[in-house]
């Protein structure tokens, strides 16, 4: 399988976490992992929709930092879709790694809420669910297909109080302004890889990768300027490579953002790599966890 990891990407783990780390991370990109999901609070009691998913999926299992996420240990994806508390927006199929940035956001009622790469939804349902539906939320999507399936994921988890505006976040009028941004920036997918499904795809060399940070640089760049002061950006990738993470948050603390350090009882719950720039957190691809980085930043008054 090692074979089949792309050279420039074998080439970088190397060079960011030295060879044996680099084995580990490999080996994670082997695992077929098991579902996992989050309970909506926003489409009935947590609690009888969970009664619910036990009587189709038997023993869903809970994680210790974050009360609404499940482990579906033996069911498929399809199992899942064929329930009716899934059509009826009661549960979200979601990665366990992509459901840690949304809790580094403090979350008050009537906060303004930009989520810049918004589609599927993922996150923007989550940071609703979290704030029970009292934040009021800008999801950006250029893409217009994406752009509908992400109204329709919204409307399907009993999001409200949310617009959605089909186009590139680089492009929102500097008029604007948030008290919270989300940047789950475009990126190689280096930490999602799994060799089961065949070679990766070519976006790995290193022209793509240099187009690809190039991109999250300038999304950075317009998050920030968007922000209100004392208000909170979260910047997340699901990659590894610290050309795509921390050197993006760098750019950012350059601009005066201050690092609000991811709390030591979530960054200890998941499996972590090293990082160079203490308080984010870059989690291992394993048998549970795709490979994802996070981190959260302050813009002072």
């Amino acid at each position: 399988m090692d074979s089949m990891i792309p050279e420039y990407l074998r080439a970088a783990l190397v060079r960011d976490y030295g060879a044996a780390l680099a084995d580990e991370i490999a080996a994670g990109f082997v695992s077929r992992r098991p579902v996992t999901l989050r309970l909506n609070p926003l489409r009935g009691d947590t609690a009888e929709t969970e009664a619910l998913l036990r009587e189709a999926c038997p023993d869903p299992q809970p994680l210790s930092w974050y009360a609404d996420a499940r482990v579906l240990p033996g069911a498929s994806e399809k199992d899942v879709e064929a329930l009716p508390l899934y059509a009826e927006g009661r549960v979200y199929l979601q990665s366990l790694s992509a459901m840690l940035p949304a809790l580094l956001m403090p979350l008050e009622p009537g906060m303004s809420v930009l989520d810049m790469c918004a589609a599927p939804g993922g996150k923007s349902t989550q940071l609703a669910a979290l704030a029970r539906g009292q934040i009021d939320l800008t999801c950006c999507e250029r893409d217009s297909a994406r752009a509908e399936r992400l109204r329709h994921n919204l409307q399907t988890q009993g999001v409200r109080r949310c617009v959605v505006m089909n186009t590139d976040a680089r492009q929102l009028d500097p008029l604007f302004r948030f008290d919270a941004v989300l940047l789950d920036a475009p990126c190689t997918g280096s930490g999602t890889i799994l060799l089961g499904d065949g070679i990766p795809p070519r976006r790995m060399e290193p022209a793509w990768v240099q187009k690809t940070v190039k991109t999250q640089k300038a999304l950075m760049k317009k998050a920030v300027s968007v922000l209100k002061p004392g208000g909170t950006l979260v910047y997340a990738t699901c990659s590894v490579l610290r050309e795509e993470n921390e050197a993006v948050v760098q750019t950012a603390l350059d601009a005066g953002l201050k690092l609000i350090p991811v709390p030591d009882a979530l960054r200890g719950a998941v499996p972590a790599l090293p990082v160079t720039i203490p308080g984010t957190m870059c989690v291992k691809p394993t048998e549970l966890y795709e490979g994802f980085f996070a981190a959260a930043l302050e813009r002072p008054r």
